[in-house]
């Protein structure tokens, strides 16, 4: 069973940073793409950042974070990580980590996020201005 866990959200004030994890159980980070997606009240689904070595390395951000959010993974941990650094109110939103199959990160990048394999449950990250 493919398990996603996502963790540390938090409150945070503007300007400030935070580190999310999602934590992967059930699959290989050298198999899958794994990135970060998020949804705001009254917004649409935004795909953030992904991470892949499926046929080399490739990393994705999308312009929204592209600057502040860094995407990492440690492959012994089965672990990826944001980085989140000089946040925005606009920021504020649940973000969620997924995965989809033998994809580069620009390939999970073009799909949308109901078109995942996997998606974890959210944790909320609130910036106060």
């Amino acid at each position: 069973e493919v398990q996603l866990q996502a963790s540390g959200g938090g409150l945070v004030q503007a300007g400030g940073s935070l580190r999310l994890s999602c934590a992967v159980s059930g699959l290989s980070l050298d198999d899958s793409a794994i990135g970060w997606f998020r949804q705001a009240p009254g917004k649409e689904r935004e795909g953030l950042s992904f991470i892949s070595n499926v046929g080399g390395s490739s990393k994705y951000y999308a312009e929204s974070v592209k600057g502040r959010f860094t995407i990492s993974s440690n492959n012994a941990k089965n672990t990826v990580y944001l980085e989140m650094s000089s946040l925005k109110p606009d920021d504020t939103a649940v973000y969620y980590c997924a995965s989809s199959w033998f994809k580069t990160a620009q390939a999970m990048a073009q799909m949308g996020p109901t078109d995942y394999d996997y998606r974890g449950e959210g944790t909320l990250v609130t910036v106060s201005s």
